[in-house]
């Protein structure tokens, strides 16, 4: 049985753990993802945020 320090690194997010993972609300998400300063991809009704997309607005990168 592996460890869950042994999972492999998160590929992407939901808006729920994008907002814990960057201390940024729904809204603010949203306006991002709208603006286009945030990649969001829709798979089977979920929204998906690329964990290098929400990386590179939180350190401040062009996305």
């Amino acid at each position: 049985m592996a460890l869950a320090n042994d999972a492999a690194p998160k590929l992407g997010y939901s808006i729920a753990e994008a907002c814990q993972a960057s201390s940024l609300g729904r809204s603010t998400l949203y306006a991002h993802i709208a603006a286009g300063r945030l990649k969001a991809n829709r798979i089977g009704g979920r929204t998906i945020i690329p964990a290098s997309s929400l990386r590179a607005l939180v350190e401040g990168e062009a996305a």
